[in-house]
């Protein structure tokens, strides 16, 4: 993404709840959210994917993965449509072309502030207007959400429309975006309200996508200078490791974190 993406730098809590919350009330009368949260412990991370970091210009190993996780793991696999299947596999680590993000704009902060090896770097959160980015949707997926009344899709209401990925980036000569909310496998999955969002061309880098669409999304930056007072906060706020890994494991990546010193942390290198 270019430099001019004009980023809002948010260096106080008063200032980053009127960033997180602005825009809140919706047509309905509530006072709720159409936008979409991703948070990253380094500002200058990109919006790339976890198979976008395993492809080159002439290797797309989209399918093979696929293909090898539904062969191996057919027995967790079996009668699942593919967007289940797919949001399966990105839960346990397989390299796709989903990116998670949350509908709770503090887990987003929690994960901006969570890495202690990075708290001397800027972090960010991206904010994305999922409703905004219904007119660049093929005319199919905007009436199915329509009539759900929905602002974001499920596995299955996606798989009514394409059944699989190949029929999903044929719905539309130009690349689009959807937002969908993944079944809910276990507790990190519903603790973390998250939400995936995933790019008709698996080749295509998210943000390189908003380049030039700004109605649709706002990014804020983290100065590395208020990030231990953010990382307090939310704490004192009960958004912590305790919750959003629900276990034996995120209690121990809890307690490591906050009885670390500020002293003792040394910044990862560059390269």
């Amino acid at each position: 993404m270019s430099q001019d993406d004009n980023p809002k730098v948010v260096d106080s809590w008063a200032g980053l709840q009127e960033e997180l919350f602005k825009d809140s009330l919706r047509d309905i009368g509530r006072h709720r959210l159409n936008y979409i949260f991703r948070g990253m412990a380094n500002a200058e991370w990109d919006l790339r994917t976890s198979l976008g970091r395993l492809q080159t210009p002439h290797y797309n190993p989209e399918h093979l993965l696929i293909r090898a996780f539904k062969k191996y793991a057919y027995l967790q696999t079996k009668g699942l449509n593919e967007w289940h299947i797919l949001a399966l596999a990105q839960h346990h680590g397989l390299p796709t072309r989903i990116l998670d993000w949350s509908i709770s704009p503090y887990i987003a902060a929690h994960f901006a502030t969570d890495d202690m090896e990075q708290m001397d770097k800027d972090g960010v959160i991206w904010c994305v207007d999922a409703t905004k980015g219904y007119q660049q949707l093929p005319d199919v997926l905007q009436r199915k959400i329509e009539q759900e009344y929905a602002y974001v899709f499920t596995v299955d209401m996606l798989d009514e429309i394409a059944p699989d990925l190949k029929t999903f980036d044929a719905l539309k000569e130009e690349p689009f975006l959807v937002f969908f909310e993944p079944p809910s496998l276990d507790e990190r999955i519903v603790n973390q309200y998250a939400m995936f969002s995933v790019l008709s061309d698996a080749r295509l880098r998210l943000d390189d996508w908003l380049e030039g669409k700004k109605e649709l999304y706002r990014k804020l930056v983290i100065p590395a200078r208020f990030k231990w007072e953010l990382r307090d906060r939310l704490d004192q706020l009960n958004i912590t490791e305790r919750v959003i890994y629900p276990g034996l494991d995120g209690l121990c990546k809890w307690i490591k974190r906050y009885y670390t010193h500020k002293d003792a942390i040394q910044p990862k290198k560059e390269g």
